[in-house]
C-alpha cells in the first residue's frame, strides 16, 4: 500500500527538502500539534502558518515523517535511529539541536 504524504514549506522538492534545510539527509518532516501539518522545518511553518510551530508529545504516533517513503514514527521513536527503518534512507544527526522545538518536555 502507498502512503500519501504531503509535506508543506517553502520550495520543498519530492522527499521534503525545503529552502531552509536541503541536505541529501534532510527528507524528515514533522507535525505542528496546533494545526496537524507536516512541515519541511520549524522555519517554513513559521513563514506560511499564522501561528508559531507547537511540539508535538514525543511519545504520540505518527508525527515525523520520513519524506523518502512515507513511514510514520512518533519523535522518540525517531529520535533513536540513523536511518529509515523502511526505506533505509538516512537522517541528518543534526536536527537533534531542534528537539525543543519538535517535541514538548
Amino acid at each position: 500500500m502507498d502512503c500519501i504524504k504531503i509535506i508543506y514549506g517553502i520550495q520543498t522538492d519530492s522527499e521534503g527538502r525545503c529552502i531552509h534545510y536541503h541536505s541529501h539527509k534532510d527528507v524528515i518532516a514533522n507535525k505542528c500539534n496546533k494545526c496537524g501539518k507536516f512541515y519541511a522545518c520549524y522555519k517554513c511553518h513559521d513563514e506560511l502558518e499564522d501561528h508559531k510551530f507547537e511540539p508535538v508529545d514525543p511519545d504520540e504516533k505518527d508525527t515525523v515523517i520520513c519524506g523518502a517513503c512515507g513511514r510514520l514514527y512518533s519523535y522518540n521513536e525517531y529520535s533513536c535511529i540513523e536511518r529509515c527503518l523502511d526505506c533505509g534512507h538516512e537522517y541528518n544527526p543534526g536536527c537533534s539541536l531542534h528537539k525543543s522545538i519538535y517535541a514538548a518536555r
